[in-house]
């Protein structure tokens, strides 16, 4: 290899998340959507959240979607950008809008995403998504349900990843707003055994699969080489190869836990790229969470990291 083909490896993005990422309306404060006064337009993508974390803890993490040639997506772009979170890559689409969210603090969220940009990705865009010098590709479930077409994209870039080698990071993410259990919990579980490292929630592996216990859990999903059951307030179970790590959760006063878990995922992740031990991998997922928790938006305020 040349000097600046090694140049140009070594500049790739250690962490590449692909999924959609939408203009995100909340409350300032804890007030209820229909009550508030004040609001903030911000971005929320499982997916990019996980790459802008990454990115905060000092790697290179890049963004790749598809989203509308509109001012939602001029936004979206710029406040990834400021994250240090490289969206060259991503693609806009002049027919199909950038799709869009409003949170409700402590009841959920509204979306407003149908027929937007990302869910007319299709098997054929994910050949054009470079994994060069990738040494991670982070994923998850919500681009299965979002469209069939995204569902295929999904399954076509892990193909991708497979074959080159690199790493897949997949988040369950279910999301019963977008399907329901019945169609969700096989095509989730096919996705998670196909994954290198596997995050789930415990409450949502109880919903999708009846499984009470992160061990059941573990049970249930014995292929991933790092399976991460994340468990609320009460702490983050890690089953590897070496067999399994606990570490508690943190206590803290949370305003909204909308996004606590991408933010687990990205701080897991960049601990695994920093090669650390699994309780390090852990613990910096819990700090990670514990920055989100604190505010109604999806990453943490701009100061406060």
């Amino acid at each position: 290899m040349s000097g600046d083909g090694v140049a140009a490896e070594s500049a790739a993005p250690e962490l590449l998340a692909v999924g959609e990422t939408m203009a995100m309306v909340a409350p300032l404060t804890g007030d209820r959507l229909a009550d508030a006064a004040a609001f903030r337009l911000d971005v929320g993508g499982a997916e990019s959240n996980v790459a802008a974390h990454v990115a905060r803890l000092g790697h290179r993490a890049a963004w790749f979607s598809r989203l509308g040639t509109d001012p939602l997506g001029d936004r979206v772009l710029a406040q990834l950008a400021s994250r240090g979170v490289d969206v060259s890559s991503v693609e806009r689409d002049p027919h199909h809008p950038t799709g869009l969210y409003l949170k409700d603090p402590g009841h959920g969220v509204h979306y407003y995403r149908a027929g937007s940009a990302a869910s007319h990705l299709g098997a054929a865009d994910a050949d054009r998504v470079s994994l060069g010098g990738i040494r991670v590709l982070h994923v998850s479930g919500i681009t299965a349900a979002i469209s069939p077409s995204a569902s295929a994209f999904l399954d076509r870039l892990i193909d991708r990843a497979g074959e080159l080698g690199v790493e897949v990071s997949l988040d369950v993410n279910y999301r019963p707003a977008l399907w329901d259990v019945a169609t969700a919990a096989p095509r989730l579980r096919e996705l998670a055994a196909r994954a290198t490292i596997a995050f789930v929630g415990r409450d949502e592996a109880e919903t999708l699969w009846g499984t009470a216990t992160a061990d059941d859990v573990r049970g249930l999903l014995p292929e991933p080489p790092e399976l991460v059951v994340k468990d609320g307030d009460v702490g983050a179970t890690l089953f590897g190869a070496g067999g399994s790590v606990f570490v508690p959760s943190a206590r803290i006063d949370v305003l909204e836990a909308v996004g606590a878990g991408d933010a687990f995922a990205g701080g897991y992740l960049a601990a695994h790229l920093d090669g650390a031990d699994a309780e390090a991998r852990l613990s910096t997922g819990h700090a990670s969470a514990a920055l989100v928790l604190t505010t109604t938006g999806d990453l943490p305020d701009e100061g406060n990291d």
